[in-house]
């Protein structure tokens, strides 16, 4: 059985079309599947749809979060009750095509454990296209993450063996894309068009992207420190090599002061980012060792209680 997740916050307008594409898709391919959809704390009647679709479909289920968490947040939800053989990660928005899941599962069945779905195109905003660049940039030339695809790929299906692994990782703020790379196993990749939004607009605000960043490199890099280390070694450089200049060249140099204040400014700046990124590190470690649950579940649609109470 093939479990599909599907994070939605304010997706009323396309679950009914995923589901109709959905269903036709997962015919061709002739397996048992689920459709687990994780309602991020939606505002519209997305979690009314789905428990309407779980009503007439048995393979629906629902699970609506307390809060709103963000969509790492969500698949990791649904990562967690899967019940599959795979798990398919599917956006709501109908921009991932459900054809592409047959191919996907030709590639699982061939004995990739990690399949993803790269862009070809990729349609819509430039700024969101422009962040996802920089960011997938990032992971690969800055974090060292060189097996991450240069284009993205937020569609994607991982093995049970990759489910597991994944769910011994408490962590919180982590992006779910980086740590199934990190986690190895035999990663493959296909390529597909991503179409146009249907309906509604992304919840994926600038905050939640410059935090997907810093969660990003924090979770699994230690250059942000080690870039601290350096910058305060070449202040040091340049201050012996300030030094040195007003003790021999100071008839050329006058007072000196806009130098002096320019190199004291230029330090509490440093240091402040210096601090900044420590403090990250620090409030991650604050908020891993509180041990507060990364989401909670107020209504669920279609499930297996037993089965929650397990998970």
């Amino acid at each position: 059985m093939i479990t599909v997740i599907t994070p939605a916050f304010n997706e009323a307008q396309n679950l009914r079309t995923l589901y109709d594409r959905l269903t036709a898709a997962m015919t061709l391919v002739g397996v048992d599947w689920e459709w687990v959809v994780i309602d991020d704390h939606s505002r519209d009647e997305t979690f009314d749809i789905v428990c309407a679709l779980a009503g007439q479909d048995p393979r629906v289920r629902g699970l609506r979060l307390a809060r709103n968490s963000g969509s790492h947040v969500a698949i990791s939800c649904g990562l967690h009750h899967a019940t599959g053989a795979a798990a398919i990660m599917l956006a709501a928005d109908l921009q991932d095509p459900p054809d592409t899941i047959r191919t996907m599962i030709d590639r699982w069945r061939s004995g990739a454990q990690v399949v993803w779905a790269v862009r070809r195109a990729r349609p819509g905003d430039r700024t969101h296209a422009g962040f996802a660049a920089v960011y997938y940039w990032i992971m690969r030339n800055v974090v060292g993450m060189t097996e991450m695809p240069a284009r993205g790929a937020d569609f994607f299906l991982i093995d049970r063996a990759v489910i597991d692994a994944f769910r011994r990782f408490p962590e919180r703020n982590v992006s779910v894309l980086a740590l199934i790379t990190w986690l190895g196993f035999r990663q493959e990749t296909i390529e597909y068009d991503k179409q146009q939004r249907a309906a509604g607009q992304s919840g994926w605000t600038m905050a939640k992207k410059i935090k997907l960043v810093v969660d990003s490199v924090v979770s699994f890099s230690d250059l942000p420190i080690r870039l601290c280390w350096y910058g305060g070694a070449l202040l040091l450089l340049a201050a012996t090599a300030i030094l040195a200049a007003g003790i021999f060249l100071r008839p050329s140099l006058g007072t000196g002061l806009p130098l002096v204040l320019a190199a004291a400014v230029g330090l509490a700046g440093v240091q402040m980012l210096a601090l900044g990124a420590i403090g990250e590190y620090v409030w991650r470690a604050l908020d891993e060792a509180r041990r507060r649950p990364p989401y909670i579940i107020e209504a669920t649609t279609g499930a297996d209680m037993a089965l929650l109470d397990s998970a």
